[in-house]
């Protein structure tokens, strides 16, 4: 007979395990390879967080938008150099 410890136990060890899936996945690991680098994208180009006026991927209204971020490999985004500066971890103004 099945008791509430044992449905507890099989609940938790099904929840780990789902839990180990998605960090092991492919798509996790590459998220973690990219950053968020604000200021280099082209008007229309960025990935999401394009500011006000602006819902989201693809939205932002100038070249290199100061709030707007295009997911870039980890370790790259502040030795990208537009024409406004370099780019930034951190949202910018303009």
């Amino acid at each position: 007979m099945l008791t509430k410890t044992h449905l507890t136990a099989a609940m938790l060890a099904g929840s780990l395990a789902t839990a180990l899936a998605i960090v092991a996945s492919p798509a996790v690991a590459q998220d973690t390879a990219k950053e968020k680098c604000y200021g280099v994208s082209m008007a229309g180009k960025n990935d999401c967080a394009a500011g006000p006026g602006t819902t989201c991927a693809g939205t932002s209204k100038v070249d290199y938008q100061g709030n707007a971020f295009k997911l870039v490999a980890k370790g790259t985004c502040t030795t990208m150099k537009t024409p406004k500066g370099m780019g930034s971890l951190t949202p910018m103004k303009g």
